[in-house]
């Protein structure tokens, strides 16, 4: 059987999927193997160094940097209070002393007699890692993390900004290509992951944030009103660190797209479960997809697990077009054409024959096509 490859998005009924979830820097693991966590559940803690406010005491004293050591009223290691008096010279037959007082609170850290220099190193900044998403641990990484494994329904988007989150899935759109405006979205929606169907709009978004949504899900958004969102143009980079009140993700691309009917009927059978979704999003080198992650059980399951190899196109794979005039259409392999073919630009190109939801059949490069991975 004719087979090709190429790149494509994960949306299943049913999958394993494991998060690993690690410190930036050696820790405590706060969990052990075989634990059931959820989402919230703090699995690793460190402590990342405070800042350092550096205080040239030879300068305000207007004294030489190796008389400093005997000038401090606090010595290396001693606890600060930001306003209090650190250092004194010793004045003018006794008289006329001048003191400086420190900048921050924190520990004296370092006394130079080379610069006159002193280093306040502010409090210990906790950093804890959650465990996102629920289920078991099946492996602890001594001073670095955890691997947490659960069965889901996995949905893979294709942009997104924001970080971590989780909340119960609510649908705001009863339809699969109805665009998703602000009057859809209420205040019983506060914590929760809003699901819509077409474009979602900057106002919808700017009243999601309004009533405190956790995060919101549609099949496309206009390059205008993501910049409307964030303030300024999104470059070619990683995201998820965007501090906009919510977390974004666009399932199908940029415009006024339906979302696939699949993933808008998973996400329906799902609605009122729980998720935990990402909007971080990186294109080039070391792909990241946004996620929405939706733990099953055996009988919330309505489809058999099902799979795919991983980047095979072979007749009846599901596909999603992402080049014009088709951008956005979703069917599946209906024929492999092995012999390159003339394009209407006048190049030859590999082609496939894509079956789409309406019933047409239409000719596109194997190029202007991504895999829907089941």
């Amino acid at each position: 059987m004719a087979k090709a490859y190429t790149p494509g998005l994960k949306v299943a009924a049913s999958t394993t999927h494991q998060a690993h979830r690690v410190l930036p820097i050696p820790g405590t693991v706060q969990v052990k193997q075989g634990d059931q966590v959820e989402a919230d559940t703090i699995v690793a803690e460190t402590f990342m160094d405070g800042d350092i406010t550096p205080l040239n005491v030879a300068n305000l004293l207007s004294a030489q940097p190796g008389d400093i050591p005997q000038l401090m009223l606090k010595g290396e290691g001693d606890r600060v209070e930001q306003g209090e008096p650190i250092a004194r010279n010793k004045g003018v037959f006794g008289m006329f002393k001048s003191e400086c007082t420190a900048p921050a609170s924190g520990t004296l850290e370092a006394i130079s007699k080379a610069t006159g220099q002193i280093m306040i190193r502010g409090k210990s900044i906790p950093v804890q890692v959650k465990a996102y998403l629920p289920g078991t641990v099946i492996e602890v990484l001594p001073e670095e993390g955890v691997v947490i494994e659960n069965q889901v329904t996995l949905i893979q988007g294709i942009f997104g900004v924001g970080g971590e989150t989780s909340g119960p899935i609510t649908m705001a759109c009863p339809a699969h290509d109805q665009r998703l405006e602000a009057g859809m979205i209420n205040e019983a929606m506060r914590g929760m992951i809003v699901v819509g169907g077409a474009r979602v709009t900057a106002e919808a978004i700017g009243r999601a944030r309004e009533v405190g949504a956790a995060a919101v899900v549609s099949g496309g958004i206009d390059d205008a009103d993501l910049k409307e969102i964030l303030g300024y143009d999104l470059g070619v980079a990683i995201t998820g660190t965007e501090r906009i009140g919510l977390t974004v993700i666009i399932t199908e691309g940029f415009g006024d797209i339906a979302m696939a009917r699949r993933t808008y009927e998973l996400l329906k059978e799902r609605s009122g479960d729980s998720a935990s979704v990402n909007g971080a999003t990186q294109i080039r080198a070391g792909v990241m997809r946004p996620e929405i992650l939706i733990p099953v059980a055996g009988s919330q399951v309505s489809a058999p697990e099902t799979s795919t190899e991983s980047g095979v196109l072979e007749l009846g794979t599901p596909i999603r077009v992402i080049r014009d005039p088709y951008f956005g259409l979703i069917g599946t392999v209906a024929s492999l054409p092995e012999a390159p073919q003339v394009l209407g630009s006048g190049s030859k190109s590999r082609v496939l024959e894509v079956s789409l939801e309406s019933g047409e059949v239409v000719t596109v490069p194997r190029a202007n096509v991504e895999l829907i991975e089941t």
